[in-house]
This record gives structure tokens, sequence and C-alpha cells, in this order.
């Protein structure tokens, strides 16, 4: 009928039958196209009628990704499908291309489908907490690659009209070509399950790995990198399987823990180290953190000697000034509000060496936030450093060139 009204209008008779595959082409394409609208304007009436019913977003996230959109590809597929054979019966070869190509066009929806519903799972399980400890971006990229695999190798299949196993079968004999191109894929695969199980990473977390200058928070894993987000602003970009092979630090121990460490050490000058005498004795009294440690010392030390001579200083048991100064900084922080006192402190001495008596604080700081945290362990060491010299001791540092200065004057 198509081909006895192309000859009215003047169409040449070698024309017509190609000229009538054309015309129902056209057709078909443009019935494919508003039977796309339908049903994408159903579907999306209807998600939209259960999204206003339902509590949760998932729904949403569904439409953010276009996931119905896709779907509705299927639409014009399947009328391809059952039309073309009706409307193509008369030409057999160009029936069985047209099968071909709706063949790789349904493949391409399924493909377009499943990629969609994997960003919309990552979406939805990003909006719950566990996806900071345990992240899944890694395995949905994985399965987003064998889809595009799958996809392809079944569109070249049908395009060719060959089966899709004997490709895969060909595939198999290049094993060794494909671990070395896709190396740093399967590697980062293999970190990105490592890192997830043994809960090693997550995004969120402050790692430090200086031989990748990164030091910051951790903003995205993914199948072979991992992007942290630096104190300077800057991004570093770590390979997933450095994580693995290497060491870093994760400072997410200290950030659920109940304090921040505080461990720091001044160094005395040992020849202003002495005996404590009656003067400065009476002096500590006055001190408010040490009357009554000084009282109780006091007492301990008549008690063990008794039977001493101490006519010599060397004899016997006695304070001396850089022993009070540690008992002051113990009783001055243990009165610190900022500092857990129920978490590792010590104030203790280190080995003397040639810069002097290091004397270290060993604490922790009740609030864990880095500003918050450099200003109270500031605040610390500066009352520290300035009550120093009240226990006639003096501080060790390296003459600078104002020493030499006053020496040459």
């Amino acid at each position: 009928m198509l081909q006895d009204w192309l000859s009215k209008i003047g169409l040449p008779s070698e024309y017509l039958g190609a000229s009538a595959i054309v015309v129902k082409s056209i057709v078909l394409l443009l019935l494919g196209l508003l039977v796309y609208h339908l049903a994408k304007a159903v579907l999306l009436k209807l998600v939209g009628f259960i999204s206003k019913s339902t509590k949760n977003n998932w729904d949403d996230k569904f439409v953010a990704h276009k996931v119905f959109n896709k779907v509705a590809h299927f639409a014009p597929g399947f009328l391809f499908y059952f039309a073309a054979p009706v409307l193509f019966a008369s030409t057999n070869r160009f029936l069985e291309f047209s099968s071909r190509i709706t063949g790789a066009y349904l493949t391409l929806i399924i493909c377009m489908v499943l990629i969609a519903l994997l960003n919309s799972i990552g979406a939805i399980y990003d909006q719950y907490k566990i996806s900071r400890e345990k992240p899944i971006r890694a395995y949905l990229q994985a399965c987003k690659i064998i889809v595009y695999f799958l996809s392809s190798l079944f569109i070249i299949a049908v395009l060719l009209d060959k089966s899709p196993w004997g490709f895969i079968s060909v595939l198999g004999g290049l094993t060794a070509v494909l671990l070395l191109v896709f190396k740093d894929m399967i590697l980062g695969l293999v970190a990105g399950i490592q890192l997830s199980s043994n809960n090693m990473v997550a995004k969120g977390d402050w790692v430090e790995m200086p031989k990748y200058g990164a030091d910051g928070e951790v903003l995205e894993i993914t199948l072979t990198t991992v992007m942290v987000q630096n104190w300077d602003k800057t991004i570093s970009t770590i390979p997933a399987y450095a994580l693995i092979s290497d060491s870093f630090k994760n400072w997410k121990g200290m950030e659920q823990s109940q304090g921040r460490r505080i461990k720091r050490a001044f160094n005395i000058d040992v020849n202003s180290i002495k005996f404590v005498d009656v003067v400065m004795l009476e002096k500590f009294r006055k001190f408010e953190f040490l009357h009554d440690y000084i009282e109780q010392k006091l007492e301990e030390l008549e008690q063990y000697n008794k039977e001493v001579d101490v006519s010599a200083l060397i004899n016997g048991r006695r304070l001396t000034n850089v022993g009070t100064l540690r008992a002051y900084i113990v009783n001055y922080l243990q009165h610190h509000p900022e500092i857990n006192k129920e978490m590792t402190f010590l104030v203790r001495q280190l080995a003397p060496s040639s810069e002097g008596l290091p004397i270290e604080i060993y604490v922790f700081c009740k609030d864990k936030r880095w500003a918050n945290y450099e200003a109270i362990q500031a605040d610390i060491f500066d009352h520290i450093l300035a009550s120093v010299q009240e226990f006639d001791l003096r501080l060790f540092q390296q003459p600078s060139g104002a020493d030499f200065s006053r020496l040459n004057g």
C-alpha cells in the first residue's frame, strides 16, 4: 500500500522499495519518540504520587539520578521489537538488521538503568552514618566497570550476530594482558575491600601521609584513589593500594577518644638546679598549688632523716627546686579545667643532654578542636615558662646574637 502511494506521487519504481523502508523507519522512530515521552510522563507522575505518600527520600534519589527516565526508554525498545517484524516483513535483510539494532538498543538501556541504579544506591547509602565508616564507592565503581564491560561485549555480539560466550573465551586467553592494563584498578579494588573490611580509613577521617604530602580530611575513596583535602585546602590524591603497602597515620582514634594529647618538653639549665633552702621554702609555702605539698613533704622528710646526719646537704633526703617545680606543674594541671585527669597524666624528667634537663608534660586536653587545643596548650606553657624563674631555675636555650652582644659590651 505504501509503495502504491509512493508510485502515485511520481517516485521512480527502482526507488520504491528503499523509499518505503525509509518512510517506515521514520514513522517508527517518531512513534518511538512519542511512546518514550508518554511512558516518561506516566512513570514520573506515578513516582511523584508515590513519593508524596512515603516518608523516606529514596524515590527522590532515584528521580535525581534519572532512573525512571532511563526505564522509559524500554517503551520504544519494545515497540521496535514487536513492530519491526510487521513493518519490514517483506524485507528480510533489513528486518534482520533492525532486530540487531533493537537488541543492541535494549542492551544499552539495561546498562544505563543499572548504572543509574548504582548511582542512586550510592547516594542513598551516603545519607547514613555507616557510610563514613564503611564506604562502598569502590565496590560500586567495580560493579559499574563490570556492567560496562559486559554490556559492550553483548552489544558487539548482538550487532555481529555472534555468541557473547565466544568473545569471553577469547578474552580468557588475554588474561595476562588484561591484568597488566587493569593493574591499578585491580589493586585499587583489593585495597578498597581491605580498607573497608578492616575499617582502616573512611570518609571524613583525618589522615597523615607525608610521602604523598597528605595531611587533612579524606574527601572520597574511589576504586583507584583516595582524595585528601589538606588543611591548606590543597587536594592530595593517593593511590588506594598505597594505603595498604605503605604506612600512614589516622587520627580517628584521637577524635573518638576523650582527649587530645599534649606532649611537649622544656629544658632546664642544669647549673641552676639546687637544694631548697629556708628562704626558698618560705617563698614556696605562699604558692597556692604548693602549700599542701610542702607541708606533706616536710613531714615525710623529717621522718626519714631522723637517724641521718643532716649537717651536710648531701646527706638524707631534701627538697630540690626542680622537684618542687614538677610538683607545682602536677598540681597546676590537676586543677586545670581543660585537662582530662582520667587519661594518661605525666610530668616527667627525660634524660639530661647537652641542652639541659628536659621536663616533659604528657597529658590530654578535653577540647579536641584544633584552634581551642592549641590555645589551651599555649596558655599552659605560657604560665609554666613564666613560673620557672620563681623556683630559682633557668630555662636553657642556645645563645643568640643578643647574648653575644651583651658579652661584648
